[in-house]
């Protein structure tokens, strides 16, 4: 009975404001006032953490975490990580190849559970990339986990950690900000430096070359700037310097680096496209960027097969354009998935575009989207109101999981009616789509 009351209370209650959104590889997560977790879009690797592998299309209270007093939530690939400040505990669930949960195994989670070795920690920031994973501490100290096979996790090594290890490479450096791509990590330290290591065969650790490294490296010193931001693309880079400069650099096929051209960069590449605009949030999606500036101008670029970049068309774009929203609202908050984008207006509204096939843009469907569109049901102008529905899985009925060598043996509990999810063994390709013609 308590979850009725949780649903009738977002029902009938005061609007709960969108504080934060991370989207994944075909998921999306989002945190509102009230420590109220939600997340939508693929579930067959249990990264909605609802207890099943069912697609949700549309935003799903994630009611294994009431209570929590989650703090910030942050989506991997498949796979996501929630950290509660009060309990000092960071919760995941997902996908669990090569340790990227953090539980000592290989096991997927299909509810969130806490990794042990962070509890107790005061974790600032977390990051999540394909595979691996980082959290910062609060002084500056930085843990890496999950697949090593390019020395992404900075230990010198190539050997995949199955928790949480602390970077020494870092011992005495104070880093402010960590960053994950497909395989490459980039951090930014509290002196404005910038580091790269990981997989860099096309200059996306920013070092001049197209080496791997194992251990975090500094990049030189980029126009005497101080750095303040990074983020990763799957094999590319961004960062925004203190004076508001956007600079990014390494793979650039689809037009994902926004200098008008498809040619790679081996160091950072100031963007002249937005040199006039002081930039205040950046993400990188699976090809594609998109940047916000500090007046709430949203401008994407890079990969558009699915109108992830969200100017109204279909073709790739190689240097920045404009995102518009209804009623020029400005935009304060922004997260590129790997083929969907996810934005939070300054009039407490959630958009998304892109890709739409696994429900990941929350709208109740699984239409592909090249412009904006409302996610009602998490925004301030939506005309249906707020009913966000909840899951029915019971946390306190323990772990549900499943290891990686029984997994596709097991046949979850048909409780959408109507859909069926063609498996394709958890790889994260388009061939894993609800097929409700079947």
């Amino acid at each position: 009975m308590a979850e009725e009351g949780v649903v009738s209370s977002l029902v009938g209650g005061p609007i709960r404001r969108v504080l934060l959104i991370s989207a994944g590889a075909t998921h999306s997560v989002a945190l509102l006032s009230g420590n109220v977790v939600c997340s939508w879009g693929r579930g067959e690797d249990g990264q909605l953490g609802h207890g099943d592998a069912e697609d949700r299309f549309s935003p799903t209270q994630l009611s294994a975490l009431d209570g929590h007093e989650i703090l910030s939530v942050t989506s991997g690939a498949d796979h996501t990580i929630a950290y509660s400040e009060s309990r000092m505990q960071a919760y995941s669930w997902g996908w669990g190849d090569f340790g990227r949960l953090g539980h000592g195994n290989s096991s997927d989670l299909f509810t969130p559970q806490p990794i042990r070795a962070l509890h107790g920690l005061q974790i600032k920031q977390i990051a999540c990339g394909d595979s691996h994973c980082l959290a910062v501490t609060i002084t500056g100290e930085v843990q890496s986990w999950g697949r090593n096979q390019n020395g992404q996790l900075g230990l010198g090594t190539t050997e995949d950690s199955l928790v949480p290890q602390q970077i020494a490479a870092f011992q005495g450096v104070s880093v402010k900000m960590v960053a994950a791509g497909a395989e490459h990590t980039a951090a930014v330290t509290e002196d404005g430096e910038l580091y790269g290591w990981g997989w860099g065969r096309y200059g996306n650790l920013g070092l001049g070359d197209r080496n791997d490294r194992f251990v975090p490296q500094k990049v030189s010193n980029v126009d005497g700037e101080k750095m303040v931001m990074v983020a990763c693309g799957w094999r590319h880079t961004i960062s925004v310097s203190s004076s508001g400069g956007l600079y990014t650099y390494g793979w650039s096929k689809y037009g994902q680096l926004g200098h008008g051209d498809f040619e790679d960069h081996l160091i950072p590449h100031k963007l002249e496209a937005l040199r006039e605009s002081f930039i205040s949030q950046i993400s990188g999606g699976w090809r594609h960027t998109m940047a916000l500036t500090s007046d709430g101008k949203l401008f994407g670029w890079g990969w558009n097969k699915f109108g992830q970049v969200g100017v109204g068309d279909n073709v790739d774009h190689c240097s920045p354009g404009q995102v518009r929203f209804p009623h020029d609202q400005k935009v304060v908050q922004i997260s590129c998935g790997w083929r969907h984008t996810l934005a939070v207006t300054e009039r407490n509204n959630v958009f998304s575009w892109g890709r739409g096939t696994n429900g990941q843009l929350g709208h109740g469907e699984s239409i592909d989207r090249n412009i904006p569109k409302i996610i009602e049901v998490l925004s301030t102008d939506g005309c249906t109101g707020q009913q966000i529905e909840s899951s029915k899985a019971d946390p306190s009925a323990g772990k549900i999981w499943v290891s990686s060598s029984v997994r596709y043996a097991v046949v979850p509990d048909d409780n959408v009616q109507g859909q069926t999810v063609v498996s394709a063994g958890g790889n994260g390709n388009d061939t894993s789509v609800p097929e409700n013609d079947v």
